[in-house]
């Protein structure tokens, strides 16, 4: 049982079952012993086919998204604020009065029975929860995670990747600014590691985090990030002179990151200088649970990354292929960045997703594209992903890859895919880095795979 909102729930419809919010939620349910069934509009799709797997192998049940699953009486159903009034499964619970709850009322309610350390900020979550969680394994404490991508450690254990059911109290979330609903929220451990302008402006953004840390027991900041205005900080990271938890020196930041933190060095197996701040924060949440620093540095070392969070392969021609989450203009400016220190030159590929957002953050793409990118480099601007539901289509990437060329910077918005392969293929050289950033489009990793496939042969 699980008491949301208060009122008991044995079993649960999540619409949207196949999403990585909404699938890892639904994971941790049923290992603590909720009944679970869902349906995704994606259910069939190959992008999601391990998913849906190892969700059936845990014994969630999927039906077609048509209401056909409310025939079985499930106690609630879970929405996420992507599903709209119109969905048929929302349409069968409010004909039968089912309760509807928010994914992050079920969190919430999952959060409230452990001692829960949640990572908020507007780049890094991920990264961040999966080594705070792998650091506290490792000294065996046994935690327990939800989050929003799939952790490799997981995934080679067989697992679904981005939820863990673990067997002591602590408890590792994603604290999601993108709907407000960090908010319902009340950890032992509030992390806030940046702040800027993505899914909201930031002063909004803010004023969540404050509420946020308000409601945390302990409040750990990032001191290096000086618009992340938090008061009553119980404990700060970052480069800064002020930062409680600051490195002695740093050795690397590529390859991988290497420093030096209170008399232990500390190494790990990925570039970029953000890199050094997300493991301070991560190291800074396990400094303060008690665990041990030589421990924690043996974690770190084999680090196994979460998938799409500057996944590369280098081909044996030379050239490089990266897949990464990132977009946001800030993330954006971190993957190009970090390319960048492993090759002469980029080629960045990046999908916009969603017209509202990308309308939204249209000036901050164009400044951080123009900012981040040389002369030498390329970018090429995929058509704007669409998820489905109501959405004002008045902005293309044409319209983007404009913008940026009047900055002299070389911008191209092929038509799709295929094009943006020849593309490739014709600009693509021994030691360039070909990125490709985006979020959300489930067939996104395919795809990266295939522009390795098409210039492994060049």
């Amino acid at each position: 049982m699980l008491l949301i909102n208060g009122k008991q729930f044995a079993s649960l419809h999540f619409t949207g079952l196949l999403g990585s919010g909404m699938s890892a939620v639904a994971y941790y349910c049923r290992r603590k012993g909720i009944a679970v069934s869902g349906s995704d509009r994606l259910a069939h799709s190959v992008d999601m086919l391990e998913t849906r797997g190892k969700l059936e192998s845990e014994g969630c049940v999927v039906f077609p998204q048509d209401g056909s699953a409310l025939s079985r009486a499930p106690d609630g159903v879970v929405v996420s604020t992507a599903i709209e009034e119109t969905n048929p499964d929302i349409v069968a619970a409010r004909k039968r009065g089912t309760p509807i709850v928010h994914r992050s009322d079920v969190l919430a309610a999952l959060a409230s029975e452990k001692r829960t350390i949640a990572i908020a900020g507007t780049s890094g979550k991920s990264t961040v929860a999966a080594m705070v969680f792998e650091m506290l394994a490792w000294c065996g404490k046994s935690p327990s995670l939800i989050t929003g991508a799939n952790l490799v450690y997981l995934e080679e254990k067989g697992l679904l990747g981005n939820a863990f059911y673990g067997a002591s109290d602590l408890l590792v979330i994603e604290a999601d600014e993108s709907d407000g609903s960090l908010i319902k929220y009340e950890p032992d451990v509030g992390v806030f590691l940046n702040v800027s302008k993505d899914h909201k402006p930031v002063e909004e953004t803010l004023g969540l985090f404050r509420v946020l840390a308000g409601r945390s027991k302990c409040v750990i900041v990032n001191a290096d990030d000086p618009a992340l205005d938090i008061k009553d900080a119980t404990l700060t990271f970052g480069l800064s002179d002020g930062a409680g938890y600051r490195p002695d020196r740093v050795d690397s930041i590529a390859p991988t990151v290497a420093f030096f933190c209170r008399g232990v060095r500390f190494e790990l197996p990925l570039p970029g200088g953000h890199n050094v701040s997300n493991a301070l924060a991560a190291l800074s949440v396990c400094d303060y649970l008690g665990c041990d620093s030589g421990r924690c540095a043996d974690a770190l070392r084999v680090y196994k990354g979460v998938k799409r969070r500057f996944s590369s392969v280098k081909l044996p021609n030379g050239v490089t292929v990266i897949d990464d989450f990132a977009h946001n203009p800030e993330k954006v400016k971190a993957a190009v960045s970090t390319a960048k220190l492993m090759s002469r030159r980029v080629l960045a590929v990046f999908q916009p997703h969603g017209f509202g957002p990308t309308r939204f953050l249209k000036d901050d793409f164009v400044r951080a594209f123009c900012e981040i990118l040389d002369t030498e480099d390329a970018l090429y601007l995929l058509p704007i992903y669409y998820a489905g539901g109501t959405a004002l289509k008045d902005i293309s990437s044409d319209e983007l890859a404009a913008l940026v060329n009047r900055k002299s910077r070389v911008a191209f918005a092929p038509k799709d895919r295929e094009e943006c392969l020849a593309m490739l293929k014709v600009k693509a050289l021994p030691g360039d880095a070909v990125l490709l950033m985006g979020a959300r489009d489930p067939s996104l990793p395919a795809f990266a795979r295939r522009i390795a496939e098409e210039l492994r042969s060049l």
